[in-house]
């Protein structure tokens, strides 16, 4: 089954507890939740069980562990961003990005680092 990769903020704060300490007990991670987010232990347990739903997580024998990395999840979620926002441009995306005017110069030197490792692969 494909997961399904459109996740709701507190999917995403859940998922970001089991990709730190998995696997993990579910009583453990409910723990975790409170201590963390403040989150009851049946929200938890909605949460994981949503997300088991959404073929993110799976639940065995109480051992909660994750089915998709956390870089498929960003990617998903960057490609969201800028078909919702931005029309699927990526320049349109950096420019409004760049016009607020927080790119420091070692951010600025790492993305060109990328876009040169990116020309190079092809």
């Amino acid at each position: 089954m494909k997961p399904n990769l459109s996740l709701s903020l507190a999917d995403h704060r859940l998922l970001d507890l089991v990709w730190e300490a998995e696997p993990i007990p579910s009583p453990q991670l409910c723990k975790l939740a409170q201590e963390r987010l403040g989150w009851k232990r049946t929200t938890t347990y909605t949460v994981i069980k949503r997300l088991c739903d959404k073929g993110c997580l799976k639940n065995e024998a109480t051992i909660v562990s994750s089915l998709v990395p956390r870089e498929t999840v960003q990617q998903a979620d960057g490609q969201e961003v800028l078909a919702r926002s931005f029309g699927g441009s990526l320049p349109d995306f950096l420019a409004a990005f760049l016009r607020s005017g927080d790119l420091s110069d070692q951010d600025a030197d790492a993305i060109e680092k990328m876009l040169e490792e990116y020309r190079n692969r092809r």
